[in-house]
């Protein structure tokens, strides 16, 4: 059978001309999440499909629509993960960590899948950047992590994400909680989407004042806010948790609708949002999460905090390309060649740069200078030399930076440390 095959639906290509972005993001990660005492553990992309459907809740819609779940040869029912938490959780418990050293500062990066209809920003394979710090109730924890988020947009070059803030109350407050908004609800039963109508108007009500449509919206703007309902404890966390984040500096906006879509949620539960137009469209969320007191124990564990957050990359991808950041560099060097002699030069000059610490790009095409010189400038080379029997012989070579056309005499054996220098000096990542 011959024919071009293609992608599967909502899965997409990470091209180089994209990776660049990706790279910014995830080595900020790296960077900042450590200096926070956070360390990376990496959990498999598929796990058993039960550990979702407790984790998460049976009846949420990542579950019961939009997890890939499939019988594997012995029968177990395996599911390529819908989001990170849970298998982190499960990971706590199995390797004993809540016994032998609950306090556990997590970071991950890594693909979720979950069976959504495919937007600009959300796909079916996506790629989430998330932190879980497990073992304390403090809101510090809370609060520190939201900072640690803040500084996170700030690093890689995003202004104006917004923090929304909620308390979502924990097993003692939320239960009178969702019998008032049930009864609202059933009587406002007819505006509802069709979704929420016939499927949790009832049967888990906080999802409708998750839901983004016009119609749960409208009816949501009536629902009473929990943070009026907590219960003392609850209170409590959530006056000190925005105590600490005014502390910090951390602005944010109280959102009662902010209740996210998974079961596991408890107390602290935010998202993290850009401006309409700021690359995203309508799809401006960034990302988001909150505490999760009970995961841990529902799962087989010792009771025990825990809270988090994560991150699509695609979404942050896709904000830093509107405002011009994280571009692709292109190599620190590229060397163009005229003549034999060159040509059987070139890889040895090559090696010698890159061993003083520079990237280079050498010619090995049967290409004439004006194609070498032409490839350099689409590579986006910083700098370019060229080299033939003259600069073999003499040892010296003119180095040009392409940007400003501004050449320099060097020696050819100094050439890398003198490119790394320049880079170096001009702020590029050498």
């Amino acid at each position: 059978m011959s024919g071009k095959i293609s992608s599967v639906r909502g899965m997409h290509d990470l091209l180089p001309r994209d990776a660049a972005r990706w790279h910014v993001l995830e080595e900020a990660a790296r960077v900042l999440f450590t200096r926070y005492g956070y360390e990376e553990a990496r959990t498999p992309i598929v796990e058993e499909t039960a550990l979702f459907a407790r984790g998460i809740g049976e009846g949420t819609d990542v579950v019961a629509k939009e997890m890939y779940a499939f019988a594997d040869r012995d029968g177990t029912s395996l599911a390529l993960r819908p989001e990170g938490t849970a298998g982190l959780a499960r990971a706590y418990v199995e390797h004993g960590f809540g016994v032998d050293d609950p306090q556990q500062r997590w970071f991950y990066l890594g693909p979720m899948f979950r069976h959504e209809r495919p937007q600009k920003g959300r796909y079916r394979q996506f790629f989430q950047i998330g932190v879980e710090a497990l073992g304390s109730a403090d809101p510090r924890v809370d609060a520190e992590q939201l900072e640690m988020a803040a500084r996170y947009f700030q690093y890689v070059g995003l202004s104006g994400v917004e923090l929304r803030l909620n308390s979502v109350g924990d097993e003692k407050c939320r239960p009178a909680y969702r019998e008032a908004l049930t009864r609202l609800f059933l009587d406002r039963f007819g505006d509802l989407c069709d979704q929420h109508r016939n499927e949790t108007a009832s049967k888990n009500p906080l999802r409708v004042l998750d839901c983004k449509t016009d119609r749960c919206r409208a009816v949501a703007k009536d629902a009473p806010a929990l943070i009026d309902r907590l219960c003392d404890e609850c209170n409590t966390h959530w006056g000190d948790l925005r105590k600490q984040l005014e502390g910090l500096g951390v602005a944010y906006t109280v959102d009662s609708r902010i209740v996210r879509g998974l079961d596991y949620y408890t107390r602290t539960a935010f998202e993290f949002v850009l401006p309409d137009g700021a690359g995203l469209g309508s799809q401006n969320a960034l990302g988001g999460g909150g505490r999760y007191d009970q995961l841990v124990r529902e799962l087989g564990g010792p009771p025990t905090p825990g809270v988090g957050f994560a991150l699509g990359v695609e979404r942050l991808a896709l904000a830093l390309e509107a405002i011009g950041k994280g571009e692709r560099h292109g190599p620190d060097l590229f060397v163009a060649t005229q003549g034999p002699e060159a040509e059987g030069a070139v890889l040895q000059i090559g090696s010698t740069c890159r061993t003083a610490g520079a990237r280079v790009e050498v010619n090995l095409r049967k290409a004439n200078l004006g194609n070498q010189l032409r490839r350099a400038d689409r590579q986006k080379a910083t700098f370019v030399v060229v080299i033939g029997a003259a600069e073999l012989a003499g040892g010296r070579v003119r180095l040009k930076r392409l940007a400003t056309g501004v050449e320099e005499e060097v020696a050819l054996a100094d050439l890398g440390r003198e490119v790394v220098s320049r880079c170096r000096a001009a702020d590029h990542n050498v």
